[in-house]
């Protein structure tokens, strides 16, 4: 379960960045039913940070409480700024030991110089990737998504992407509803996706005309009906060839892609929230029988709807 949450303050880090990490993991949301963490701020070396727009943040603790964290989340640095050897053994000891392993934009540097990315597939900051390959050629870098999860090691992308990698986690550990809460406090959408499985998430354009903003709003009130290209088309007031073309342009996935996972998204919530049975939820989501259902939750999310229930349904949240 994830608990205790552990953010590393290194030198030149990003101010940016390192507030993902607070603005995710450090608040409280009780009030609102979310998740309330154990959060810490750490640093090998503790007192004034300095960070790369020239102030301070100052750090009272130092890394005791790292090496028990559920989660050690990096924020970005510079990249060519060097690691304390000991930020370096906490990671390695985290990975070690089956923590969650988090960094944001330029902070999987630090985890490559720590050695964990070594035979993984891990991104960063798209400016920077060739970097990365050069400097950690044991590493599958991915230019193109938004996170990568391998094992129990999530690499986020630049900046904002950090929020998807940071909400993943927190979706994975205690599902949907917990994410929605923390995003919807936070006024992001608690999941950006472009039709990839397992998790790893292609870079989305945010819907640039308020047409497609309507017709993405519309699809989500009727996901219980059948939405072909067709009827989306004429909702749309476009021929099915302009509407398939431009909605790849405004959301950087297929209609089908998408309804699927938004699909996927609300039967999640459904199986947390409800008693609703398999068959229910199915028709109630727009993928008509459990089976169906069944089929894309495992082909996503690695489980199937019973053992999601059984892990996030109403009777474990109470």
């Amino acid at each position: 379960m994830l608990h205790s949450i552990a953010c590393l303050a290194v030198p030149q880090m990003a101010p940016f960045e390192f507030g993902v990490i607070c603005e995710v993991f450090g608040i409280d949301r009780s009030e609102q039913g979310g998740p309330t963490f154990d959060f810490h701020v750490v640093a090998a070396e503790p007192g004034p940070i300095p960070t790369k727009l020239g102030f301070d943040v100052v750090v009272h603790e130092g890394l005791d409480a790292a090496r028990t964290a559920d989660l050690v989340a990096v924020p970005a640095s510079l990249i060519d700024e060097p690691a304390h050897p000991e930020v370096l053994e906490v990671i390695r000891d985290a990975v070690d030991r089956g923590a969650w392993v988090l960094s944001v934009c330029s902070g999987a540097f630090t985890l490559g110089r720590a050695g964990v990315l070594e035979g993984r597939r891990a991104t960063t900051h798209w400016m920077y990737t060739e970097r990365m390959a050069e400097m950690f050629p044991g590493t599958e870098v991915d230019p193109d998504v938004l996170f990568v999860q391998d094992g129990r090691v999530v690499t986020g992308a630049g900046t904002a992407a950090g929020i998807d990698a940071a909400l993943h986690i927190v979706r994975t550990e205690l599902g949907a509803s917990a994410a929605n809460i923390i995003a919807r406090r936070m006024v992001v959408p608690p999941q950006r996706d472009g039709g990839q499985s397992q998790f790893i998430q292609t870079p989305v354009a945010e819907c640039r005309s308020d047409s497609f903003a309507e017709v993405l709003t519309w699809m989500l009130e009727h996901l219980d009906e059948e939405l072909t290209v067709d009827r989306l088309a004429r909702k749309a007031l476009m021929s099915p060839r302009t509407f398939a073309r431009k909605f790849r342009a405004e959301t950087g996935t297929t209609p089908n892609a998408w309804l699927n996972r938004q699909r996927l998204l609300r039967a999640q919530q459904l199986l947390e929230e409800t008693d609703l049975s398999l068959e229910e939820i199915a028709r109630e989501t727009g993928f008509g029988a459990a089976a169906v259902m069944r089929h894309h939750f495992v082909k996503v999310l690695q489980t199937t709807p019973t053992r999601y229930r059984r892990v996030f349904g109403p009777r474990q949240a109470g």
